[in-house]
């Protein structure tokens, strides 16, 4: 039902104004103006077009892994199946305005010009319910925040570009041209943005975790204002993200991991991308499989049983809907940091060996894992994947939290313990005991990343959180997880713009470190 919905609105919105591409890199200029009065008539047109928006937030699912984990040191760029590896610049920080990993601004532009539209007409309207019109409005600066803040983590300045431009009758592509904003200036707009959405859901309870909701919107803020007081120093914003996190109650950690991603809605899930069979399936995940030619009787599940058979189709991943081949691989390390015992490791990852049995003793040749975690189900004989996508979920606010409590010297453990408890089913033979602030921000990022694999965060993480005050993307004998070298490197914390951006729009400069050469 929801696909036709956004089937008619999209229609709508095709009739009512068009975007092409004028050599201006945000593709603000309409086609035409048909239609215009025809549509922002009715309440239901308003709420179709939040559901349109959120069908475009939906589509940038892999935009959003693929800038808040790609660059995090978790995959490899060694291949085990006879196939190439995809963004292998990426993922070994190779990145330049010639290889810049994301395009056009991560095409981030066009979704948020809907929302500046939206937001226009919302407040524009005098016939819409007040609740109603307040909550849409909530959700929608919440959108407008989160796509500034990805555009923020990853490049810095950007331009920015909150009035709906388009409604001009006939706009000029020149006069639409925009510089990049400071990175000030874009923060602020993040914070203005999410402190709106808040105050618009004020009075407001609903958790529909399928859509943007009050308690998405505040761990949001959480979110910002964490950044805010770790990446740019601003102490003071750590206690207003963690009242901001502890005015959000009433989820809970399910008790069993796998269960978080198997079960739809469930307590939980604070905000999720929601995919379903036949409306729309979870992008990429197929990306991080086997596909039977390579796999199949090639590989066995135990190293050490000499009469252990070969491994057949264990995932069913034959009756895939599209095929599954491993295009992205995640180091077989990461897999080796779970403790046996630790729930998620199964629950997250596969893992599987070749080995020379004619040798004695007997030798592993290849180590491998592919990724369940999103597995999917099995319909009418075929695999799909169909599981939400986790934008925020318990865990999460309580790791926030753990990370918040240890930067104001306040003890982590009982936030950390919670997690840990259920990833070792109550039996956690090492709890975690309080230590030097380093080590606990050290022992809160080893848990996050074994709690958010394939859930977009590491990237930001090795950003935010700090070893002796410098991220912990740099490379440092203190701890292993670097991937930047911060003398050579530094600049690289963000993200390169492409060449077709800065000439063809002379307002725009590139981001400092890179070549910036104009012709």
């Amino acid at each position: 039902m929801m696909k036709n919905i956004i089937n008619k609105i999209l229609l709508g919105l095709l009739i009512s104004f068009g975007i092409i591409s004028c050599k201006d890199s945000l593709e603000l200029t309409p086609e035409d103006y048909f239609g215009e009065g025809n549509y922002w008539n009715t309440e239901s047109h308003f709420v179709n077009n939040m559901n349109a928006l959120h069908s475009r937030f939906r589509s940038h699912m892999f935009t959003f892994y693929r800038l808040g984990e790609m660059r995090g040191g978790g995959l490899s760029n060694q291949a085990i199946f006879p196939v190439s590896l995809n963004e292998l610049n990426l993922i070994d920080q190779d990145i330049s305005e010639s290889a810049p990993g994301v395009t056009n601004w991560a095409g981030l532009y066009n979704s948020i010009l809907q929302v500046n539209l939206f937001i226009f007409k919302t407040n524009e309207s005098t016939f819409i319910a007040e609740d109603k019109k307040s909550y849409m409005l909530g959700q929608a600066h919440a959108m407008r925040a989160y796509y500034y803040f990805q555009l923020l983590r990853t490049y810095g300045g950007v331009p920015l570009r909150i009035d709906p431009d388009i409604t001009l009758e006939k706009p000029d592509a020149v006069e639409l041209r925009l510089e990049r904003a400071s990175e000030q200036e874009v923060f602020d707009q993040v914070k203005f943005d999410i402190d709106e959405s808040i105050k618009f859901f004020a009075s407001e309870k609903s958790k529909d975790a399928s859509m943007w909701n009050p308690d998405a919107a505040k761990m949001l803020k959480g979110e910002i204002y964490l950044w805010s007081a770790k990446v740019y120093d601003n102490l003071q914003d750590a206690t207003i993200a963690k009242n901001t996190l502890n005015d959000i109650t009433g989820y809970n950690l399910m008790e069993d991991f796998a269960e978080t991603f198997s079960t739809k809605k469930n307590n939980e899930i604070i905000f999720s991308i929601h995919h379903q069979y036949r409306e729309a399936e979870m992008g990429g995940v197929s990306a991080f499989l086997y596909d039977n030619f390579s796999f199949n009787n090639l590989y066995y599940k135990d190293t050490v049983d000499v009469n252990a058979e070969t491994l057949g189709d264990e995932l069913q991943l034959a009756q895939t809907n599209g095929q599954s081949i491993q295009r992205y691989r995640y180091k077989y390390e990461l897999f080796q940091a779970y403790d046996p015992a630790d729930t998620r490791r199964d629950a997250t990852f596969y893992d599987f060996y070749s080995i020379d049995r004619n040798q004695s003793p007997q030798k592993v040749t290849a180590r491998n894992t592919v990724l369940v975690k999103f597995l999917g189900e099995i319909l009418n004989n075929r695999r799909h994947f169909t599981n939400d996508w986790p934008v925020y979920r318990e865990a999460e606010r309580l790791l926030m939290l753990a990370e918040i409590a240890n930067l104001l010297d306040e003890d982590p453990s009982n936030y950390i313990q919670q997690v840990r408890d259920r990833a070792y089913n109550g039996n956690d033979s090492n709890p975690f005991v309080r230590g030097s602030k380093d080590d606990n921000e050290l022992a809160i990022f080893q848990e996050r990343s074994k709690e958010f694999v394939f859930e977009g965060k590491r990237w930001y993480d090795l950003r935010r959180m700090k070893i002796s005050g410098k991220p912990l993307a740099f490379k440092s004998s203190g701890h292993p997880y670097g991937v930047l070298d911060e003398t050579t490197e530094n600049y690289k914390l963000l993200w390169p713009i492409e060449r077709a951006i800065w000439t063809d729009d002379p307002l725009v400069e590139q981001t400092p470190g890179y070549s910036s050469t104009k012709p």
